[in-house]
């Protein structure tokens, strides 16, 4: 089971907000290059960045700061970054700069062809943020709630080739109310590729939670909140999924 924290960048600085609401944002540290240091330090093998700026802009914003944390630890272990990424010229330079996976969210949904063409050039690098309400997609960070039923656009950018899945429940994101365990299991049962579970990871129970559905297809979980405020120690948390699964 993949422990991945979450470092969510504003304005060049580490928050978290509540429901994707820019305006419900808390800020966690001044440098995100810090906060990445002390994740690995504690046993991170994965980090998830989140360009929260470029989101909402449509291209990116926050790439000084993903560079430096590429440049430190980019060879190090695997880094995801989604937010703002709209065309093929920023997901080679983002790769080539140390990069792992790119995470295409609203523009898998409104620019499939973008999403094909990705996988074509970019294979075993392309992840798939699909983030949700009730069963039904939202793009737009967030903001527009779609008709797109999340177990069919699964299936859908599956056959193009992407790496995984990252289903994320957006009433939960942000509000520690534990995550969504039934949703995350019934879209991995309905896949062949991995998904990683996101939104309202809250406490150790969630970890033990996740851990036993991991055979169904559940490969990790995004660690955002909850590890900022203290409610989840993370390196406890990394101990007790290998003490689960090994």
């Amino acid at each position: 089971m993949l422990l991945i924290p979450a470092i969510d960048l504003k304005d060049g600085h580490c928050v978290r907000l509540k429901q994707g609401d820019m305006g419900q944002s808390t800020t966690f540290g001044e440098e995100p290059l810090v906060m990445a240091r002390k994740w690995v330090d504690m046993g991170a093998k994965r980090l998830h960045l989140v360009d929260l700026n470029g989101a909402f802009a449509g291209h990116p914003k926050n790439e000084a700061a993903i560079r430096k944390i590429l440049k430190e630890f980019g060879s190090l272990i695997d880094v995801q970054l989604g937010g703002g990424i709209r065309d093929l010229d920023t997901i080679e330079r983002y790769l080539d700069a140390g990069l792992r996976y790119v995470i295409i969210g609203t523009a898998a949904v409104k620019n499939p062809g973008f999403l094909q063409d990705a996988c074509t050039a970019f294979g075993g690098h392309i992840i798939v943020g699909l983030d949700a309400r009730d069963g039904k997609v939202a793009t737009d960070g967030w903001s527009k709630l779609t008709r797109h039923d999340v177990i069919d656009l699964g299936k859908k950018y599956e056959d193009y080739g992407v790496e995984s899945i990252i289903y994320t429940d957006i009433g939960r994101d942000g509000m520690l109310t534990g995550i969504n365990i039934e949703a995350t299991v019934k879209l991995a049962q309905a896949l062949t590729i991995p998904v990683i579970a996101s939104g309202g990871l809250s406490n150790m129970a969630d970890i033990e939670a996740l851990c036993d559905v991991e055979s169904e297809g559940v490969e990790g979980v995004i660690c955002g909140r909850a590890i900022y405020s203290g409610d989840l120690d993370f390196a406890a948390a990394l101990a007790r999924a290998k003490e689960l699964n090994g």
